[in-house]
C-alpha cells in the first residue's frame, strides 16, 4: 500500500465535525446496544480521563467528547519516531427523546467508556393482556 494510501485511511478516520482545539478529533468505536429497558453505549475513549469527558443529552440528541492532554511537551521532546497521534474524541447519535435523563450513568474502565441510558416508563415496551369476552 502506497503511502498516500495510508494517510488517506488515517484521515478518514479522523472526524469530520466541528472541532473544540485546533489539533486532531477522533471518532471513537462505539457499539450501542437495546434491551427492554435501556440503551447502553460502549465507547472507546483511550486516553481520557474520566473528569475529560463531556457528555450531553438534549432532545433525542447524545454527543460525547473526550479530551486528550498530549503526553509530551512539543517544543521540548526530540522526537526520533514518532506514530502515536494526540487527539480529542468526539461522537454524536440521535437516539431520540425516550431517555430518563435523571438516571443516565457513565463509567470510564480501561479506555472504554460505559454510558447506561435508562428508557423512559412510557417508552419501554409493555405487554398487553388480551381478555376474551
Amino acid at each position: 500500500m502506497s503511502t498516500a494510501m495510508t494517510v488517506k485511511k488515517q484521515e478518514d478516520k479522523l472526524a469530520r465535525v466541528e472541532r473544540a482545539r485546533d489539533r486532531r478529533t477522533y471518532t471513537p468505536n462505539v457499539d450501542i446496544i437495546e434491551t427492554n429497558d435501556e440503551f447502553l453505549v460502549l465507547a472507546d475513549m483511550p486516553g481520557v480521563a474520566p473528569d475529560a469527558i463531556d457528555i450531553q443529552y438534549e432532545q433525542g440528541v447524545l454527543t460525547m467528547h473526550g479530551k486528550v492532554e498530549p503526553r509530551q511537551d512539543e517544543e521540548k521532546t526530540n522526537w526520533l519516531l514518532r506514530e502515536y497521534g494526540v487527539g480529542d474524541f468526539y461522537r454524536s447519535f440521535q437516539l431520540g427523546e425516550g431517555i430518563d435523563c435523571d438516571k443516565i450513568e457513565a463509567r470510564l474502565k480501561d479506555g472504554v467508556m460505559e454510558l447506561h441510558l435508562p428508557k423512559s416508563e412510557a417508552n419501554k415496551p409493555r405487554k398487553i393482556a388480551v381478555k376474551a369476552s
